[in-house]
């Protein structure tokens, strides 16, 4: 069974730490046998301090980091020295050392910090809380932040906007370990959505908008109730009753995305559905999803996937069944 070492360093987040627990404890396969199994490691004996008015008691010490298939480092207070310097304590490198080459790594909003000063970020891509991401980028210039994304999947490391962002990047997981129909059924036993239109672009502060100005909320479900037919931003735009230009800033507001971005996206996500739950071929799904030819689709799966169709038809029908 695949292993969760959640890292509860001081400071942690109570909220942040739990989400481990809650998405990837709720992750079963169709006899109801878990697949995930979620501990907690601290960094000694001691009670955790968490930043609310109560500590934890961790079930193991830092040993466990070795056993680990995904170590996860949730939200924690701005302590020093790793807010002020973006070095690591001694308890914390000693403990980050258990982790064996390999391990795939999550952190949760400011865990960023902690795998950005043990150098797991070095030349990758990353992201964290909107509010803190110019600081994070100047204390660690060798990392490229996007503050604007939800989370970041770099393969074997991926990292995590703020608070909430922690459910998404672990049903995200989900849905990469186990396919969208687990990921699906995981979010509804969670009550919440499967799927984030947008990145945290949406939730920075920004001037409010004017109230002559009307949301591009109906237009993109509209959109979806024909994601088989050729939709181009000026059919979109005019759906809205708006100019391209402002329909094209308004979309990008609520958000974070292009109108474009968000339309591949959301056909990816159909075809990715259809593919585990149907035994469509594949110009059929690409037609449907409107990718138009299955060349397009195969594009378009790759990039988001790493795989063509039927890999991953192959893949993810199996961890269904």
């Amino acid at each position: 069974m695949h292993r969760v070492v959640v890292l509860a360093l001081p400071g942690v987040y109570p909220f942040e730490m739990g989400i481990p627990k809650r998405v990837f404890g709720s992750v079963v396969d169709g006899t109801g046998r878990p697949l995930y199994e979620v501990v907690t490691a601290g960094l000694g004996a001691d009670p955790v301090p968490t930043d609310a008015d109560f500590s934890i008691s961790a079930e193991h010490g830092p040993e466990i980091l070795a056993t680990a298939d995904t170590v996860v480092v949730p939200a924690l207070a701005p302590l020093a020295p790793m807010f002020t310097e973006g070095t690591l304590s001694e308890p914390v490198r000693a403990a980050l050392a258990h982790i064996r080459p390999g391990t795939r790594l999550v952190s949760i909003c400011t865990g960023a910090y902690v795998l950005a000063a043990a150098g797991f970020l070095d030349g990758r891509p990353a992201t964290n809380h909107w509010y803190c991401a110019d600081h994070f980028q100047r204390l660690f210039p060798q990392v490229a932040v996007d503050p604007a994304v939800l989370f970041v999947d770099d393969g074997d490391v991926l990292t995590s906007a703020g608070a909430a962002a922690g459910v998404d990047v672990c049903l995200h997981i989900v849905r990469r370990d186990h396919g969208s129909e687990i990921a699906n059924a995981v979010a509804r036993r969670c009550v919440v959505p499967p799927w984030r239109d947008g990145g945290q672009a949406q939730y920075i502060e920004q001037p409010v908008p004017e109230q002559t100005e009307t949301s591009t909320a109906p237009t993109r479900e509209w959109a979806l109730q024909r994601l088989d037919e050729p939709l181009n931003l000026a059919a979109l735009a005019g759906h809205a009753r708006m100019s391209v230009r402002t329909f094209t800033r308004r979309f990008r507001q609520e958000t974070g995305a292009t109108p474009g971005s968000w339309l591949i996206s959301r056909r990816v996500d159909l075809a990715r559905h259809l593919l585990e739950s149907t035994d469509l071929p594949v110009e059929r799904i690409a037609e449907r999803a409107g990718f138009g030819t299955a060349a397009s689709f195969r594009m378009h799966l790759r990039a988001v996937t790493g795989v063509g169709p039927h890999s991953y038809r192959r893949t993810f029908r199996h961890a269904a069944a």
